[in-house]
């Protein structure tokens, strides 16, 4: 009940001293810009960049701009659209690369974005093999610092080589090797 009388009050408050709730978003302003999605008009902006630096564009900007001037010099002068100087053409390039400009500079901020973050990516990738490196290395040595200690074929080799001799010693000296063993 005491909630209800207090949500009436903040109702009637005027709108500086309603209290703002923290745990709540937001509500949209609204806007007079038109809304759009960056990251689709970035996407668009690559693929337009992506063109203009193609030879296919260039191609056709040369095929338009000699029809264009063909057009204009050689159509009946009620058909031009576009005389000698050739103003609006010039106006049309003009136009043209002004917007190239920027979305060439949009794509190339986005590539350098993904870099960033790939180069990011392989240098912990990097750490983590370096990492990786260095405990296999450690381990590497403490395993030959307890093989130090394990007898090796060599060394079994040279024991059993000492014993067959000193069997064939007993052999041909039975009487010395069993004083020796007294």
């Amino acid at each position: 009940m005491g909630t209800d009388r207090r949500e009436d009050r903040d109702r009637d408050r005027p709108a500086q001293h309603v209290r703002v709730r923290l745990d709540l978003p937001k509500l949209k302003r609204r806007s007079w810009l038109p809304a759009y999605d960056p990251e689709a008009f970035g996407h668009a902006s690559e693929r337009i960049a992506r063109f203009l630096g193609t030879g296919r564009f260039i191609v056709w900007m040369t095929v338009v701009i000699i029809l264009w001037v063909v057009w204009n010099t050689t159509a009946p002068g009620h058909l031009r659209f576009d005389t000698y100087p050739f103003i609006f053409l010039t106006l049309m390039l003009s136009l043209q690369a002004s917007y190239a400009a920027p979305l060439i500079l949009l794509a190339q901020n986005r590539q350098d974005d993904r870099d960033r973050v790939n180069l990011e990516q392989d240098r912990r990738q990097n750490e983590r093999s370096i990492a990786d490196t260095e405990y296999l290395t450690r381990e590497v040595a403490a395993l030959r610092m307890g093989l130090g200690e394990v007898a090796t074929r060599d060394w079994i080799r040279s024991e059993v080589q000492d014993l067959v001799k000193e069997l064939e010693q007993r052999r041909l000296f039975p009487a010395e090797s069993e004083e020796r063993d007294r």
